[in-house]
């Protein structure tokens, strides 16, 4: 470890970390913009989170925040289609956005010199995007091929959909972020129009800029740009609660792949308060536990050690808008199969609930954490997600600091009573399992020659 990021985890360690520096004001319009310093590189992250995912879209209409998030590149009166990346490029940046389950956000990395082009090119698109049907009817064509080459040509995709969708039966989460395919191929430019109207609006947003700024001039700046829109009225969110499940539910996907793959998840609770919640960050670190680097208990027993599993991986994020999920998931190695691979990693559960785990495996877990988080803020980048993320989640920033001290002072007695709690003898209720049943490679359907719709900028979405 260099002497900068030995600085960086003491500074870290420390209670009420130095490097929480954020400033934030709210506008008139119900807009919160807020700014974190960072005078490392004379450049700037900007970026426009609104809270609006696929976790708020209706029956009939998954995939609508995704494909509005497409046809929000499609420019204004102002700014016409493709203008935006030009401007972006020539200033010396890149810009992309992504949607997910909980809100969808828009970015520029660019030269410091360049942001108040991109707070004013931002403004305008909140406000003033140029949808037309057949722009939308181009632009649509483009997700569809997109799902097709992410989900439906790539089979552990395919499990992991329909593992949501079997999970859940009430809450949102069921359903694609990309959507399904019957719900693209007939939705209309008014869907998107719609969603556009209802949910890009500046008291549904929170701009974040993190770099080489001085905040107050921040501040002047959006007053100048986002300032000037008008807030609108939001759709009520009404809650969508998960009904109690009562017994484990199995699906099975069948397509072509030279090898079975399984995929585990059971509901548990999501973080709702920083101060007072301990199990969600009992969790996270039992996760650690099973999958925190090549020392982890599931690479270490499962991979290199029985040499039962190809891989084998666990996974829990608490911070999320609605019901939360700890994963389990693997690929059996050649000769053995998902139902020996599904008691290989419930016993891995079973060990933590009945031998509990040791401090010094506990510290090194703990410590992996946290360094990436501090590694993390070494790109303006990772502090902007970071902070966008944890906002998006109905936390603030300036907890955020709290949440790693939190993970900082789980105990294993709290490790081993999650895993009791959550993995016992009637975990089942709480189970989905998900399997893909191989078939012949030689069944696979003939790739689509549309490489060209995938080929932009959201390609990675």
């Amino acid at each position: 470890m260099n002497m900068n990021k030995a600085l960086l985890l003491a500074a870290l360690l420390l209670p009420g970390s130095l490097l929480a520096n954020p400033h934030e004001k709210q506008l008139a319009n119900g807009m919160r913009v807020i700014v974190k310093e960072d005078r490392r590189a004379p450049t700037v992250v900007h970026m426009v989170w609104y809270r609006a995912g696929a976790m708020d879209e209706k029956d009939g209409t998954s995939g609508v925040a995704h494909v509005l998030e497409h046809m929000m590149f499609k420019g204004t009166e102002k700014v016409k289609a493709g203008e935006f990346n030009r401007i972006v490029a020539e200033a010396g940046g890149r810009d992309n956005a992504f949607t997910s389950q909980d809100y969808t956000a828009y970015f520029q990395i660019v030269p410091k010199a360049a942001l108040p082009r991109m707070m004013a090119l931002e403004a305008d698109r909140m406000a003033n995007l140029r949808l037309t049907s057949g722009e939308f009817a181009s632009e649509v064509k483009v997700v569809m091929e997109e799902r097709r080459m992410r989900t439906e040509d790539n089979p552990q995709s395919l499990v992991h959909e329909a593992l949501y969708a079997a999970a859940f039966r009430a809450h949102p989460y069921r359903r694609p972020i990309i959507g399904w395919m019957d719900d693209l191929e007939h939705m209309t430019w008014q869907d998107a129009r719609d969603w556009y109207r209802h949910w890009y609006a500046p008291n549904n947003a929170y701009l974040l800029v993190v770099g080489d700024v001085d905040h107050q001039q921040v501040f002047r700046e959006a007053e100048r740009t986002y300032g000037r829109l008008k807030a609108r009225p939001l759709p009520a969110r009404k809650p969508q609660n998960e009904p109690e499940q009562a017994g484990v539910k199995r699906v099975t996907v069948k397509a072509p792949a030279k090898l079975p793959y399984l995929a585990m998840a059971w509901k548990v609770p999501r973080l709702k308060d920083v101060d007072h919640d301990r199990e969600s960050f009992a969790l996270e670190v039992l996760a650690g536990v099973l999958d925190g680097g090549d020392a982890a208990r599931l690479p270490r027993n499962l991979v290199r050690g029985r040499k039962l599993a190809q891989s084998a991986g666990a996974g829990y994020d608490g911070t999320v808008r609605g019901e939360a999920l700890f994963t389990l998931s693997g690929q059996p190695a050649e000769g053995h199969g998902v139902a020996e691979l599904e008691t290989a990693l419930r016993e891995e559960l079973r060990r933590i609930r009945d031998e509990g785990v040791k401090e010094e495996e506990l510290a090194r877990i703990k410590t992996q954490i946290i360094a990436s988080q501090v590694y993390k803020r070494d790109s303006m980048m990772a502090q902007a997600m970071e902070i966008g993320h944890f906002e998006a989640s109905g936390f603030h920033w300036r907890d955020y600091d709290k949440l790693l001290e939190k993970l900082r002072s789980v105990t294993p007695e709290e490790v081993q009573a999650a895993a009791r709690k959550y993995f016992g003898d009637d975990s089942d209720d709480r189970l989905t399992v998900a399997v893909l049943d191989p078939l012949p490679i030689e069944q696979a359907k003939p790739k689509s020659n549309a490489k060209s719709a995938v080929a932009g900028r959201h390609a990675g979405h």
